[in-house]
């Protein structure tokens, strides 16, 4: 299973590198939680062009987005839909996130956003519908560090959240 585990990483990682048209629809998640600082952590990478696709169904038609041409707008376009496609439960509560920001890295977007005030996790539960309305064979890879417990899974428009436990 550790292998299975590594040879799709690899996979995924060697795939977001690409900066040309892509056939695959592919988003990594990274979910940290911090102890000392009681907050979870969450790193996302999408590509570009699927986000723009995205944002533009979901709110204006006219939305570009370019790191050297970008509206004062994009940030709350990009929050909102964060909100609205990236939920997150800590110990069967419902939690909200706060937009940390944004960069580019060629054709991906990696966005920052944070739990705070998260004592203890004994439960997590994330569901994540990014992209599935615009790449209905979007895989949303989510990566966890939980209590020094790592953990992995794929959602996808089937099947769009998991709950782990961390008793």
């Amino acid at each position: 299973m550790n292998q299975y585990k590594i040879v799709l990483l690899l996979a995924v990682f060697s795939f977001l590198s690409f900066s040309s048209f892509h056939k695959y629809y592919i988003g990594v998640t990274q979910v940290e939680y911090v102890k000392k600082q009681q907050s979870v952590q969450i790193i996302s990478r999408v590509f570009i062009d699927d986000l723009e696709k995205a944002l533009r169904f979901n709110y204006d038609e006219d939305i570009t987005l370019d790191e050297d041409n970008e509206t004062n707008s994009i940030n709350r376009y990009l929050e909102q839909y964060i909100n609205d496609n990236l939920l997150i439960s800590v110990n069967k509560q419902p939690r909200i996130f706060q937009f940390i920001g944004k960069e580019y890295d060629g054709d991906i977007m990696r966005f920052y956003v944070e739990i705070p005030e998260v004592k203890t996790i004994n439960s997590f539960k994330v569901s994540n519908t990014m992209l599935f309305e615009v790449c209905p064979t979007q895989q949303n890879i989510i990566k966890t560090k939980i209590n020094a417990k790592q953990k992995s899974m794929i959602l996808t428009i089937d099947n769009t959240s998991a709950l782990l436990n961390f008793n």
